[in-house]
């Protein structure tokens, strides 16, 4: 296993937290690098360029990193080239960030209909000039972009694309092995990530899509070639993802694995708070992997809920933020409709905490709970804009309605 460099940064093992709106906020982000042992890069849940430029209240404080987090990566989305050179010569001036992501790859109807996110890439010249002015506010922080595979199967875009991207200096490229339509239902494409490599060998490829456990990102990166992996959907509910991912690509290179996925409770958070290691599972590399009791995971429910209540300054909406989280930290384990349901509306620590008491805490890792977590539904076709597919080449200009707060794709 190489070493992945985004631009002057290393990011050993090579493996990155997909922003996910309303998800990657600092604090799940601390959860993921506690278990992690700070390895790795956590990108930020996306901000929209117009937000961030007109300074709106919601979106500086999700720019907001703390003092442990290097390098600090934004991920911004943006239609209009001179408002996403603002927005990244904004976070130059004023020092908000180390790396830049930029989010091609949103299939939300309410974004393609408007002609951005995962459509945006379909119209060539829009997007090499919003990548141009990008690179070119940057200065020195390296930009790199995430995208899809196309609008659907008959109209593909990510080999241009990433043409596109390097001819403008972008530094890495993910991608996203699915289409639009394909929303987040069948299964990703992973030979379109090994295409993509092939076709831009000058910069680092990195594979997103099921990714639900350590072995799984092992074949991707054994079978693409790509450089690293992005995970999303896989650690929704499972932070201590990442200490498997550790454990795994550091086993692969000869190395001791480290962090809580390895058995021995691993760092941070993952010690005081109860950890997630459990026993653990072998994995095919030989490691042992994470494998908690609802117990253990209950003391990460809880941590989680704590940061939130930190971070938000109210500990009700903290706890009510988490609420969304309840149903991925609990999959697979025997809690009960009505219990999840009870769960699922609460308002205060002491009460998540009081609840969960009621469970049969020693229960042990449910098999079969790592697979497909979060959306998994697909679509038979794309809303556009009237004549959007008409000429890839045009001078497409995409307005403001067209930049939501919505998810990563």
């Amino acid at each position: 296993m190489t070493q992945l460099k985004i631009g002057p940064h290393s990011v050993q093992p090579p493996v990155v937290l997909a922003p996910m709106a309303g998800i990657t906020n600092a604090p799940f982000r601390t959860l993921c690098r506690e278990f992690s042992g700070g390895k790795g890069l956590f990108v930020s849940e996306m901000i929209t360029t117009r937000a961030l430029v007109e300074r709106d209240a919601k979106t500086m404080r999700l720019i907001h990193f703390d003092g442990t987090e290097r390098p600090r990566s934004i991920q911004l989305y943006g239609v209009d080239p001179a408002t996403v050179g603002k927005a990244v010569r904004m976070i130059v001036d004023e020092d908000l960030a180390d790396h830049i992501d930029l989010n091609f790859g949103c299939p939300v109807p309410k974004v393609t209909r408007k002609g951005g996110g995962s459509a945006l890439p379909y119209k060539r010249n829009l997007l090499r000039s919003i990548l141009r002015e990008a690179v070119t506010g940057a200065g020195g922080l390296p930009v790199t972009m995430k995208m899809r595979k196309g609008i659907d199967d008959d109209h593909i875009t990510y080999l241009d694309a990433g043409r596109i991207a390097v001819d403008e200096g972008v530094t890495a490229i993910a991608l996203h092995g699915r289409t639009a339509a394909q929303h987040y239902g069948g299964t990703a494409d992973w030979e379109a990530i090994a295409r993509l490599k092939e076709s831009v060998p000058e910069i680092p490829v990195l594979g997103n899509g099921d990714i639900w456990s350590a072995d799984d990102a092992l074949r991707m990166v054994r079978e693409t070639g790509c450089d690293g992996v992005v995970v999303g959907r896989g650690c929704l509910g499972r932070p201590w993802l990442f200490g498997d991912l550790v454990a795994a690509f550091e086993s692969e290179a000869g190395g001791a694995g480290t962090g809580g996925a390895d058995g021995t409770g691993g760092t941070g958070g993952a010690d005081g708070t109860g950890g997630a290691s459990g026993t653990g599972g072998t994995g095919g590399t030989g490691v042992t992997y994470a494998a908690p009791t609802l117990g253990e995971v209950s003391r990460v429910m809880l941590r989680h809920a704590e940061l939130l209540a930190r971070w938000l300054d109210s500990e009700e909406r903290g706890v009510i933020d988490f609420r969304k989280h309840v149903a991925w930290y609990t999959k697979g384990f025997s809690v009960g409709s009505e219990m999840r349901k009870r769960l699922a509306v609460t308002s205060s620590l002491d009460e998540l905490g009081a609840l969960m008491s009621e469970l049969d805490l020693d229960q042990p890792w449910p098999a079969g709970a790592d697979g497909p977590r979060g959306r998994t539904s697909g679509r038979n076709r794309v809303v556009l804009p009237d004549g959007w597919l008409d000429d890839p080449y045009d001078r497409a200009e995409v307005g403001a309605e067209a930049e939501l707060d919505t998810s990563g794709g």
